[in-house]
């Protein structure tokens, strides 16, 4: 259950919403786990706009862009990490519009240590959403 946070100066993304909603979708898919509502609504990408000159490299140009994917120590393995980062920065430059933008876009996957994923007011191991997610299934199938 990832949480994703894209960072881009104003003005790089016109369709954020979509973007947020491919970016969740990706990395879901690469976490290889079930399509059911304790993961669909609980992944999710959050995009947000800097002013302008507010990035900067050492040679002074801003047109980087930033996602962080925050995941559930070691869900994600050395394969699925090249998958992400790569998929990642392509979605990144189509909503972009710009091809270019996959030399300039940084991608960070970051594991929250255990017991440090928090969803509705528990701090989950991993353990615990394994359990959750095994729950969910059983009920979906007893329906």
């Amino acid at each position: 259950m990832p949480m994703i946070d894209v960072y881009a100066v104003e003005g790089t993304f016109s369709e954020k919403h979509a973007l947020a909603k491919d970016l969740a979708a990706a990395v879901m898919r690469w976490e290889q786990v079930p399509q059911i509502p304790l993961f669909r609504n609980n992944t999710a990408a959050f995009i947000h706009d800097l002013p302008a000159g507010s990035v900067s490299n050492v040679s002074g140009d801003s047109n980087y862009v930033r996602v962080q994917v925050l995941t559930p120590a070691g869900v994600l393995d050395r394969d699925k990490q090249l998958g992400v980062v790569k998929e990642l920065t392509e979605l990144v430059a189509a909503a972009a519009g710009d091809p270019s933008l996959i030399e300039r876009t940084w991608v960070l996957i970051t594991e929250s240590p255990e017991g440090g994923w928090g969803i509705n007011g528990h701090a989950n191991t991993g353990a615990d959403i394994v359990q959750a997610a095994r729950a969910a299934l059983a009920a979906a199938k007893a329906k």
